[in-house]
C-alpha cells in the first residue's frame, strides 16, 4: 500500500473537507464502568475537486492555525460530560492528540484515526453500531463475525472478540470490530475478504495479550486473591486496587498500538476498496466468465495480501472484458507462442491430425472428465493440443498442468503433459478414466527446420492406448453434435467456435437445472430421471450424458451455487408443500 503516514505533530486537520463516506472501520469496547464505547475509528477522507479559482493556489493558514483548528475538531467530537464519563478503559487517545493521518499518493484519499469521527452524523452512525455490536447483535458463544443494520443507520459487519486480562471479571475483556457501510451489497460480498484480515488482527491482538496475562498471573495469581478475599459487589471494581478499567496498551504491552492499528484499518479500507470495482460484461455473463472473474479476484486479493504483509505499493487491478478473460484462459498468456515448431491451429486440426476414430476418443474422455495425459518432447505442440481441447469443456471443469516431469494425480489435473522420459504409475495405465497419448517424434532430420514446410503428420505420430472398453460411438449427445459442426467444411473455424460456445451454454444450462432439482432441492431417483427425459438427455447415449452432466455440476461458479443455497435459506419452498 503505498501511503506517507504522518506523525500527529504534522497533521493539519482543518484542511481536509468532508469525507464522502464508503466505509469506516472502529474498534469498539464494553467497560465494566462505562457499558459499550467507542475506542478507535478510521474513516477515508476523499481530496475535494478544486475550482478553477483554487486550481494551484496555496492552503491558507499557518501552522499555529492549523494547530487551533485540530483542537476545535477534536473537541467538537466530545463534550464535557462525555469526557468526564471516560475511564482508562474506555479512552485510546486523549482530546489533545491530533490523531494519524495516512496520504495515498495514488488517489490523494486520506486516512484519519481517532477516537471518534469528525462528523456528528457519523458519530451517531458509529455509536449505535458500537452498541448493538456489545449487546444484542451478537453470534452464539458471543465470539465471531455477524451482520446487521438498515438503510437508515447504515449496514455493519461486526466481529466480536475476548482480550484477557487478569484484573477483569472472567479474567476477559470484550471487544469488537465493526466496518459500517451505507452499501449493503459491498459488506455482504466482502464478508470473506474482512474475515480473514480481521482475523489477523484479533490473533494478534489476542496472542500479544495472553502473554501480559501469563506473565501477570505468575507474578500474582489472582484467583487464589479472588477466592481468598470478601466478595462485596458494590465495591468490587475498587478491590482490585482501581485498576478495574485497563487501556488496551496495558494489556497488551504495545506502546504503539494505536498506530499499528491505524495502518491496519487503513490498509483495509483502501484494499477492501479496490477488490470490489466493475467488470465490463459483454451481454449476460456466462458461467465460464462468472468463473473466470472469481479466479481473477482470488488471484488480486493473493496479490494484495502479499503486498499487505510486504508493505509495499499496491498493484492496480486489471480489469478485462468478457472476450479478454476467455482468451487468456484459453491460451494461458500467450505461452504456446514461446515454444518453436508446429502447433494446431483449430479444433478441427487437431480432427484431421488425430483421425476421426482418435479424435471422438479422446474428446470422449476430455467430456466425461477424464484424465487426459499427452507425453512427447515438444511441449509446444502439447500445449496447442490442450489449448483446442480445453475449448470442450467449462471453464470451471479445466485443471491443467501443460507440462511437467513427473507425474500428478488426476485430483490435480485433467489435462496432464508429460516429457517423453516419465513413466506412468500402473494403478493409472490400467484406469479406464485416463487416456495416454504418446507423441513419438519421426526421424526426419531437423525437427524444427522441416516444421517451417511440412505438416504435423509428417513429423509426428499419435499413440492413444485407454483400457477403457465402453463404446463411444453412441454419445454423448454433445459430442454428435460438436462432431457435425466440424465435419461440416462449409463452415468457417470461427463459425465452429461460435458454435461451440452455444452448444456448452445449452449444456451449462441443462446442468444448472438438473443441479437445482438433485442437489438444492434434493428429490429422489424417479423424479430425476423425469427431468433427464425433459432435458433431453435420455435415450441413446444416455449413460454418457447423465455422467456428463455430474461432471460438468463441478464446474459451475461459486455465484451461482450461493445464489441458489441463499434462495433455499431465504424461505422458497416447493409447490407442493
Amino acid at each position: 500500500m503505498c501511503m506517507a503516514t504522518r506523525y500527529p505533530e504534522a497533521i493539519p486537520l482543518q484542511r481536509i473537507t468532508a469525507p464522502v463516506m464508503n466505509a469506516l472501520v472502529a474498534l469498539c469496547h464494553f467497560c465494566e464502568l462505562h457499558g459499550p464505547r467507542t475506542l478507535f475509528c478510521t474513516e477515508a477522507l476523499h481530496p475535494p475537486s478544486p475550482t478553477p479559482s483554487q486550481a494551484g493556489a496555496p492552503i491558507p493558514g499557518d501552522r499555529e492555525s492549523d494547530r487551533e483548528g485540530e483542537g476545535l475538531t477534536m473537541r467538537a467530537n466530545s463534550s464535557a460530560t462525555q469526557r468526564g464519563d471516560m475511564c482508562e478503559g474506555c479512552r485510546s487517545l486523549p482530546a489533545s492528540h491530533p490523531g494519524f493521518v495516512s496520504v495515498d499518493s495514488e488517489t490523494g484519499i486520506r486516512f484519519l484515526s481517532h477516537q471518534h469521527p469528525r462528523q456528528p452524523q457519523l458519530f451517531s452512525v458509529v455509536r449505535q453500531a458500537c452498541v448493538r455490536s456489545l449487546s444484542c447483535e451478537v453470534c452464539p458463544g458471543r465470539e465471531g463475525p455477524i451482520f446487521f443494520g438498515d438503510e437508515q443507520h447504515g449496514f455493519v459487519f461486526s466481529h466480536t472478540f475476548f482480550i484477557k486480562d487478569s484484573l477483569a471479571r472472567g479474567f476477559q475483556r470484550w471487544y469488537s470490530i465493526v466496518m459500517v457501510a451505507m452499501d449493503r451489497i459491498y459488506l455482504i460480498n466482502s464478508w470473506p475478504f474482512l474475515l480473514r484480515h480481521l482475523r489477523l488482527t484479533i490473533q494478534s491482538l489476542q496472542s500479544t495479550a495472553l502473554k501480559v496475562f501469563d506473565s501477570e498471573q505468575c507474578v500474582c495469581p489472582q484467583r487464589a486473591v479472588r477466592m481468598n478475599s470478601v466478595f462485596s459487589p458494590a465495591v468490587f471494581p475498587h478491590q482490585r486496587s482501581g485498576n478495574a478499567a485497563r487501556s488496551l496498551p496495558s494489556l497488551t504491552q504495545h506502546t504503539n498500538l494505536w498506530a499499528s492499528l491505524h495502518s491496519s484499518f487503513s490498509w483495509l479500507l483502501k484494499a477492501c476498496g479496490s477488490r470490489l470495482t466493475e467488470k465490463l460484461l459483454e451481454g449476460a455473463p456466462t458461467e465460464d466468465t462468472l468463473v473466470l472473474i472469481e479466479r481473477q479476484t482470488e488471484q488480486e486479493e493473493e496479490m494484495s495480501c502479499w503486498e499487505g504483509a510486504e508493505g509495499g505499493g499496491s498493484r492496480p487491478p486489471c480489469h478485462q472484458s468478457e472476450s479478454e478473460l476467455y482468451r487468456d484462459f484459453l491460451f494461458d498468456e500467450g505461452k504456446a507462442e514461446g515454444y518453436p515448431g508446429p502447433k494446431f491451429r483449430s479444433l478441427r486440426h487437431l480432427r484431421q491430425v488425430l483421425g476421426t476414430t482418435d479424435f471422438r476418443q479422446l474428446a470422449w474422455h476430455v467430456l466425461m472428465g477424464n484424465q487426459v495425459i499427452l507425453r512427447g518432447a515438444d511441449p509446444g505442440l502439447i500445449h496447442s493440443a490442450f489449448t483446442m481441447l480445453k475449448a470442450l469443456l467449462p471453464v470451471g471443469c479445466v485443471r491443467s498442468v501443460t507440462y511437467s516431469a513427473q507425474y500428478e494425480e488426476a485430483y490435480r489435473c485433467n489435462f496432464l503433459g508429460l516429457s517423453p522420459d516419465v513413466p506412468i504409475p500402473t494403478h493409472v495405465s490400467s484406469s479406464e478414466f485416463s487416456v495416454l497419448v504418446d507423441v513419438v517424434s519421426l526421424e526426419r532430420g531437423s525437427l524444427y527446420s522441416a516444421a517451417c514446410g511440412e505438416d504435423i503428420l509428417s513429423l509426428y505420430q499419435f499413440n492413444i492406448s485407454s483400457t477403457n472398453s465402453q463404446p463411444t460411438d453412441k454419445g454423448p449427445t454433445l459430442l454428435n453434435k460438436i462432431e457435425v459442426a466440424l465435419s461440416n467444411e462449409n463452415l468457417s473455424v470461427d463459425v465452429v467456435s461460435h458454435c461451440l460456445l452455444c452448444l456448452k451454454e445449452e449444456w451449462m444450462n441443462k446442468v444448472k437445472v438438473l443441479f437445482k432439482f438433485s442437489k438444492v432441492d434434493g428429490r429422489g431417483r424417479e423424479d430425476t430421471q423425469k427431468v433427464l427425459a425433459l432435458l433431453g438427455a435420455t435415450g441413446p447415449g444416455e449413460e454418457d450424458n447423465v455422467r456428463l452432466l455430474k461432471f460438468w455440476m463441478t464446474g459451475l461458479s461459486k455465484t451461482y451455487k450461493s445464489h441458489l443455497m441463499t434462495a433455499v435459506r431465504g424461505g422458497e419452498r416447493p409447490l407442493s408443500q
